[in-house]
């Protein structure tokens, strides 16, 4: 955007019905109760059931970066006690939602909360209490955001103070005579004044226009900030320009003045070329807002917020620009001298600080770059340059600190010091009087009952010297690794990182040194409770989460989750990320494909044909037809519409003990009791269920038992009758029990059901949702370890290693039967990003060699399980195949399933590091299906703890 560009001034042309069209169907908001006043964008406020909100729709020369960086502003200055207006989201959880309108730019809306208060520029009488409030509101809003940036901070802005001579010369043209010569005439002058400082000014954040009009006061509530469009990076003298220049349309306004800067000066350590600077900036703001307003009423005639400004404007540069520039810097060194410095503080003022995000949601990491010892301070290092410093956070669980294969809340992660790194020389001054002493590491200053403890720091002074506070107490050298740590009480250093078990004792002993530093680096609290309360709020309680207290699991890679205190645990039930977790070449394809483009699969695209041809090669011969979907639930609730409509018939055959999904269809043929206690008794009548093929706690013993089995099939199919044959449309099976333990059927049954339910002109259905895409490690589809050949697979969860996505695989006479009824659609099965993250999956697989893996490490976890259980009779048996296992614990006398033991050990083996659950129809066997990549050395780890979790529980 440029001077030149006057419609990048203009605020949005919208219309009365159009912004209820907008609040209506975006924000699910009603009507405006009426349009509030401003310059270059729209605000209108609403009457909401759940207070009042402000309506804001962003002019054409903002950018969704800029929005963002206000509300990173937002959420740092509500953090330091400022009432500032909340970002709403939108049904959709949008912050920002993008408009288009018929004929004009797409434009940018939001909505916020609306932060009550009567405008302060209406305040009567006006005196010397509100200039103060102001000053002071600005000094907290600058020391705030200290250190804070954003991309989105950065850009040109005609109210950035850097542009005050451009902006007034580049709009002056619009100015009248004689109004015009005296602007002009005033800028060159105070521009004169300017040059020979304006580089040593210091830059930061700044809300930029912190005037009366932008703050609200309330008896109850107290001062609120509004308005952060003009947030930017510039010159921080700026914010006092703002603060200070609205006081020269009132009268007695030099007293007004000059108390907005002593109450600036009680928050912020003003430097001598900011002393110098501050005036001429003022009557260059007030320059600025005679030649903007003009030019506003010009390109946006019915803007009444402009023009009624228009009179004051030119009242506060008319009394401005007659003073004496030198009188006022003198009565301004005065003002800002007459009130207590900010606290002194070990790092120099006016640096620019980048604090450093090391915990577990970092961006900073990925592809567990984490696990290098040497990964914290490389981030550092990326954030010391050009002149800057680089800051971790105290109170923070580090990312860096984690500890694979360990015990839970074993890793010292959270930091209770802070390290710190510049690109040039670092000196540092004492924040406090005190004895200055030399350590091995560095140096400690003794001041009363505190010690801050300085490691990396070079120090010329004499050891166990006294000195005052601002005194040198080095120089951390150029990119050095420095650490700051604070400790009161006993004299005693603990260590720089601690247990989280121990938080509360280490973060007392070792407090925050933010005051100290001069930056705020505390990191934000975590609460795991409070978020398990708000999820037992909204979020329906028939979503079970794995354990009473779990872990806040926000972090995964390969086959470790890690939790929000930076405790790894190995993932032994995560069947869905086959591939393990972050896969990076998973990663790039989805984010490369969200970059391109996501739609559903009517549309004509590459992906979804490349990932059904790969699936049809993989499948059997004459499988060749492929359906993509959203999961597992709709992959079998498909199949068996498929069977029935090929068919033309209505009943379907399923085993007991099996669990194929929840939607209507899916869950009619679902018979676990573990999931649902009265599936037995609620089967629809179109089901028909043969006993469970389970030969270790079943009907028939031994893996022989097929044919005793299969006699069984043959007894109930003769008892349903001609009549009842003739309505079965197929079977469906998991070709190993999935949720009853991965338990495999006994030898040749499937391909023997599948052969009777041929011989009846029914089709045959094998869910692989669980056990299939290598997981066997000697198979890739489950019914192959069975020696039988499906007409229609049913496939999900691995596919997409996390993404929904599922597919049936079918022949291609079922599928053109299946047509004959009419199209099939599922919105997103087989979008372009779920088809790049399976084409993505199956290249993983094959790369990654994921079923060799299986078959290699899978044999030898289950040698090790089974070497367990000659110790552990609580062992009943070790169920499974490669990486789908299940171990069933029994009563050793009596072999009834042993639930509670089962729960115990899953909370037992939490504590040890690793994440297992109980699956069967009662609860007794712990499934282990870890993602596909685990180590032999992770699997070991699991069975160790095993071993002392059984013994422990004397089992």
């Amino acid at each position: 955007m440029t001077l030149t560009d006057p419609t990048s001034l203009a605020r949005p042309v919208v219309s009365p019905d159009e912004v209820r069209t907008i609040l209506h169907d975006r924000w699910a908001l009603p009507a405006p109760a009426h349009e509030l006043g401003s310059q270059q964008d729209r605000n209108y406020l609403v009457e909401s059931g759940d207070g009042r909100v402000v309506l804001k729709l962003a002019g054409a020369s903002t950018t969704r970066d800029q929005l963002v960086a206000q509300h990173r502003a937002l959420a740092r200055l509500r953090a330091a006690g400022i009432r500032v207006p909340q970002p709403l989201r939108s049904p959709l959880g949008e912050d920002i939602v993008e408009v288009a309108l018929p004929g004009r730019p797409a434009m940018l809306t939001r909505t916020l909360s609306f932060v009550e208060g009567e405008p302060l520029i209406d305040r009567e009488p006006y005196g010397i209490a509100e200039a103060a409030c102001i000053g002071d509101v600005a000094g907290r809003v600058v020391a705030a955001l200290a250190g804070f940036d954003h991309p989105g901070a950065r850009g040109w802005s005609q109210w950035d103070v850097r542009e005050a001579g451009s902006t007034v010369f580049g709009l002056a043209d619009g100015t009248p005579r004689p109004q015009r010569e005296l602007v002009e005439a005033a800028a060159e002058r105070s521009l004169a004044r300017l040059s020979g400082v304006a580089d040593a000014l210091p830059l930061q954040v700044i809300h930029a226009d912190l005037t009366d009009d932008n703050l609200v006061m309330d008896d109850a509530l107290g001062v609120g900030v509004i308005d952060f469009g003009d947030l930017m990076r510039t010159w921080r003298i700026g914010e006092l320009v703002a603060a200070g220049a609205c006081a020269y349309f009132r009268e007695d306004a030099d007293a007004l003045f000059l108390q907005t800067v002593r109450s600036f000066a009680r928050h912020v350590r003003l430097t001598d070329a900011e002393l110098t600077a501050l005036w001429p900036l003022v009557v260059l703001r007030t320059a600025v807002l005679v030649v903007s307003g003009i030019h506003q009423t010009t390109i946006d005639g019915d803007n009444d917020y402009a023009q009624e400004r228009m009179a004051a404007e030119w009242t506060s540069f008319e009394v401005a620009s007659r003073r004496d520039p030198a009188g006022m810097e003198a009565l301004i060194r005065v003002a800002a001298a007459g009130v207590p410095a900010p606290p002194a503080t070990l790092l120099p003022p006016d640096l620019t600080c980048a604090v450093v995000d090391l915990s577990v949601t970092t961006e900073e990491l990925s592809e567990g770059d984490w696990l290098d010892p040497g990964a914290a301070e490389r981030v550092l290092r990326r954030h010391a340059v050009a002149g800057s410093v680089a800051l971790t956070r105290w109170g923070e669980y580090r990312l860096t600190r984690t500890r694979p294969l360990a015990a839970r809340g074993q890793a010292a992660t959270l930091a209770v010091g802070v390290d710190v790194m510049s690109s040039t020389d670092l000196p540092l001054l004492a924040p406090f009087d005190g004895v200055l002493s030399r350590t091995p590491e560095g140096v400690v200053l003794t001041g009363g009952t505190r010690r801050l403890w300085i490691d990396g720091v070079v120090a010329d002074a004499v050891d166990e010297e006294r000195i005052s506070t601002g005194s040198p107490l080095g120089v951390l050298p150029a990119d050095a690794l420095g650490r700051v740590q604070l400790s009161q009480g006993d004299g005693l250093r603990s260590a720089p990182f601690a247990l989280p078990g121990d938080a509360e004792e280490a973060t007392a002993s070792s407090p925050d040194p933010s005051d100290l530093l001069g930056v705020d680096v505390r990191a934000p609290d975590v609460g795991v409770e409070p978020l398990l309360r708000r999820r037992s709020a909204v979020f329906a309680d028939a979503q079970e989460h794995y354990y009473a207290h779990p872990p806040q699991i926000e972090r995964g890679w390969r086959e470790y989750l890690i939790d929000v205190h930076a405790q790894t645990y190995v993932d032994v039930v995560n069947n869905v990320t086959l591939a393990g977790h972050a896969h990076p070449g998973i990663v790039r394809a989805a984010a490369r494909q969200w970059g391109l483009l996501n739609t559903n699969s009517r549309f004509h695209y590459e992906a979804v044909t490349e990932l059904s041809e790969r699936l049809a090669a993989l499948a059997p011969e004459g499988l060749d037809r492929v359906f993509l979907v959203n999961s597992g639930s709709e992959a079998v609730d498909l199949a068996l519409r498929l069977a029935m409509t090929a068919t033309g018939r209505d009943r379907i055959v399923a085993a007991r003990e099996a669990y194929h999904g929840w939607t209507i269809g899916a869950d009619a043929v679902s018979t676990s009791i573990g999931d649902n206690p009265r599936a037995l008794a609620t089967r629809p009548s179109w089901v028909e269920l043969l006993d469970a093929p389970n030969p270790v706690r079943g009907t028939h013993r031994g893996a022989d038992s097929g044919p005793r089995y299969l006699a069984d099939v043959d007894e109930q199919l003769v008892a349903l009758g001609g009549a009842g044959r003739d309505r079965i449309a197929g079977v469906i099976l998991e070709p190993i029990f999935g949720n009853g333990g991965g338990v495999l059927l006994p030898d040749g049954y499937v391909a023997g059901v599948y052969e009777r339910i041929r011989a009846l002109g029914g089709v045959c259905i094998s869910d692989e949702v669980q056990v299939g895409y290598g997981r066997l490690g000697h198979h890739f589809w489950g019914f192959q370890q069975q020696g039988a050949v499906p007409d229609i697979i049913a496939v999900a969860k691995a596919m997409g290693n996390g993404q929904p996505l599922g597919a049936v695989i079918t022949t291609t006479a079922i599928a053109e039967a299946f047509e004959q009824e009419g199209s099939f659609f599922s919105s997103a099965g087989g979008s372009p990003v779920s088809s790049r993250v399976g084409i993505a999956v199956l290249d993983a697989i094959e790369d990654d060699d994921l079923q060799g893996n299986a078959r290699r490490v899978g044999e030898a976890f289950a040698g090790a399980l089974c070497t367990l259980a000659e110790t552990h009779p609580a062992i009943g048996a070790v169920h499974g195949m490669g990486l789908y296992l299940g171990l069933e614990l029994v009563d050793p006398v009596t072999q009834a399933p042993a639930t509670a033991l089962a729960h115990s050990l899953c909370d037992a083996l939490l504590e040890e590091g690793c994440i297992v659950q109980p699956t069967g129809d009662h609860k007794n066997v712990l499934k282990i299906k870890p993602p596909l990549c685990i180590t032999l050395e992770a699997t070991a780890f699991v069975a160790s703890a095993l071993d002392r979790a059984l013994t422990a529980a004397g089992s």
